[in-house]
């Protein structure tokens, strides 16, 4: 018996599902090239006004196109290597949604703060959903091999930045990846592969 059945129902103004603490996602955004960028995205669970946030650091790619465009695809996928892709890569598509995609929301956005840290421009974005669907409903389970690979890409993102000591991240990727090898299944294995490929960093 399948742990998934495919659903398209869809719902507008509304998130297809319950966001709480910091839901990690896949965002994609349209680009002066018409093509989709791909990258990672943190959903903070909506305040007491009902809005949910992200915030970008830096002047990416996500950064000018949520200025330019005012929205995107915030998209929810178990896929590891998608996103170590989404996290890590320069990764373009023709189309919005990804096909590792379970739902999808198209959200419109706002900016609500901004800031400096340590040098680096971050904005805080109020998120609101347009048009949510749902392809596929599943059974939640518990890997720690698929929360290795999300952990190791946050590791892998701050190796670059002086505000973080680049051996403790080191560290923490070596014990990352045993965890991964121990715990994880082959996608979660290839999901490490490529993020060892993308990184430029021996440990």
């Amino acid at each position: 018996m399948s742990d998934e059945q495919p659903d398209d129902a869809s719902d507008e103004g509304s998130w297809p599902v319950d966001l709480a603490g910091v839901t990690e996602s896949v965002v994609t955004t349209l680009g002066p090239n018409d093509h989709w960028n791909v990258a990672a995205l943190g959903v903070h669970e909506p305040g007491d006004d009902g809005v949910a946030t992200a915030t970008t650091w830096g002047r990416t790619r996500t950064w000018r196109n949520f200025s330019e465009r005012g929205g995107g695809y915030v998209q929810f996928s178990r896929d590891p290597v998608d996103f170590v892709e989404a996290a890590l890569s320069v990764r373009e598509e023709a189309d919005p949604v990804l096909d590792s995609a379970d739902a999808w929301t198209r959200v419109t956005v706002t900016e609500r703060d901004a800031g400096t840290d340590a040098g680096t421009q971050w904005v805080t974005w109020a998120l609101r959903p347009a048009e949510s669907t749902v392809r596929r409903r599943v059974v939640p389970t518990t890997n720690r091999g698929h929360a290795a690979v999300v952990e190791a890409t946050v590791a892998a993102s701050r190796l670059d930045v002086q505000a973080y000591d680049r051996e403790t991240l080191l560290d923490r990727l070596r014990y990352f990846e045993s965890v991964v090898e121990t715990a994880g299944s082959e996608r979660e294995r290839a999901a490490f592969r490529r993020l060892e490929t993308l990184v430029d960093a021996e440990w």
